[in-house]
């Protein structure tokens, strides 16, 4: 059986095809078929004279989203997007549709969220998840060649890697307490001092009252972790792995890149490297500068406050900074009040962090996190005591730092935002099958 992808080289031959019927057209003694079939897209055409009449008959009855299966001829059309089209010589319906809810009319996004088990069958949705995967597959072949095994983290936790405001409860059975894992973080550094190198990739939950087009209740990271390892061979892992990624997206996705309409000129430069690299107190002058000046970036708001050292930085101030920049930039060393509590203390100045923040360029912030992790025992255990967190739920992770501890470094891509990214859509919503967020738990 072949496959739409494949019709560009069977030009000339006749073949046969399952599909479905994405839209109808043609009067008289010819009928237009837009054809899907998961590969692609393509226009089946029938001229009466060269069909039977049953074969006419049963194609201008078939509706939208039936299935067929299909016979025809591949012939080269230089108007159509892929350069072929299908001349159908017989059909048959494998599956009748009635009638489907979702026209070629225009659909406000709710609906279409309501409709999204039908809606991935669309060539929007059908492009980015299709880029999805091919971001997924290159992060699992990139890992594979740089020497890392894949090192599977659990889902139920009995403490937090980040806030604890934010984290899933769950009742086991009416006698202890569990969490929805915010990372797989803290079981990797386990991974990396038997390993060495390894990476966790799976879902992760945040039960953050967020509403944003940044934000998702349930998302996925992919967190690799080295040992021996440091901030800076941290941050230079990082840039290896996104280029890649870029890379990958640039050469096996230009289908989909156009069907969303993506300016990849955009997107070259990240996949050339050479990141840009400023400290944290750095990217607050380029905040204040900008504020100063009005040079703000179109969907930054002049109302923006400068952010005070000691401070966070929002969504418009991490765009003010990737504004300034034709590609990733890599924020580094912020203080470490804001910081989770097992990153590494800078030498220079204990107060602040050897981490890092990569901020994706046009507007899309952070898509990566990162520290060297504190190796000391002592320090370890004080920075949990300071942070007021159960000691007990953490006493196999202080175990790391009592038995062979080493300097080690990793880092947490969102894998969602990084599609929202090289996608150039608007919302983290349509980089992931089925979204779930605070107003949203179905389909």
């Amino acid at each position: 059986m072949t496959s739409i992808q494949d019709l560009p080289q069977l030009t000339g031959q006749t073949v046969t095809l399952n599909a479905w019927v994405q839209d109808k057209s043609g009067k008289g003694k010819i009928l237009f078929l837009k054809l899907r079939d998961g590969t692609g897209f393509v226009q089946g055409t029938l001229f009466k004279p060269e069909v039977s009449e049953a074969v006419f008959e049963a194609a201008k009855k078939v509706t939208q989203e039936s299935s067929l299966e299909i016979v025809g001829e591949v012939r080269a059309d230089a108007r159509a997007p892929s350069g072929v089209e299908l001349a159908i010589s017989d059909l048959r319906v494998r599956g009748e549709s009635g009638d489907y809810p979702i026209t070629p009319k225009e659909h406000g996004i709710d609906f279409l969220q309501d409709h999204r088990h039908l809606w991935i069958r669309h060539r929007r949705p059908w492009a980015i998840l299709r880029v999805r995967d091919c971001v997924e597959r290159n992060i699992v072949q990139f890992f594979a060649q740089e020497g890392f095994i894949r090192f599977d983290a659990p889902f139920f936790t009995a403490n937090a890697g980040e806030d604890t405001t934010e984290l899933f409860e769950i009742d086991l059975f009416g006698e202890d307490k569990a969490y929805l894992s915010q990372t797989g973080q803290l079981h990797a550094e386990a991974g990396a001092l038997a390993f060495g190198k390894v990476y966790t990739f799976g879902p992760t939950f945040r039960a953050e009252k967020s509403k944003t087009r940044r934000h998702l209740l349930e998302f996925w990271m992919v967190e690799p972790e080295v040992a021996p390892s440091n901030h800076q061979e941290n941050m230079k892992l990082q840039e290896k792995m996104v280029s890649y990624l870029v890379r990958a997206v640039l050469s096996e996705c230009t289908e989909e890149l156009k069907v969303l309409g993506r300016d990849t000129g955009k997107l070259k430069p990240a996949a050339e490297g050479n990141y840009p690299r400023v400290r944290y107190s750095e990217a607050l002058e380029i905040i204040r500068t900008a504020l100063e000046r009005g040079t703000l970036p179109p969907n930054v708001s002049p109302d923006t406050q400068p952010v005070e050292f000691g401070d966070d930085l929002g969504a418009p101030h991490e765009t003010i900074v990737g504004s300034h920049f034709d590609r990733p930039v890599i924020i580094e060393r912020y203080p470490a009040s804001i910081k989770a509590f097992y990153m590494q203390p800078d030498p220079e100045n204990p107060e602040l962090a050897l981490c890092d923040d990569m901020i994706a360029p046009e507007g899309y912030g952070e898509i990566i996190g990162g520290s060297e992790r504190i190796h000391d025992l002592a320090l370890l255990k004080k920075r949990i005591e300071d942070q007021g967190l159960p000691q007990e739920a953490f006493e196999w992770y202080v175990d790391l730092r009592r038995y062979g501890s080493v300097p080690h470094a990793g880092y947490g891509m969102g894998l969602e935002r990084f599609v929202a990214w090289v996608t150039g859509i608007d919302h983290i919503r349509e980089a992931i099958p089925f979204p779930r967020m605070l107003t949203r738990m179905t389909p």
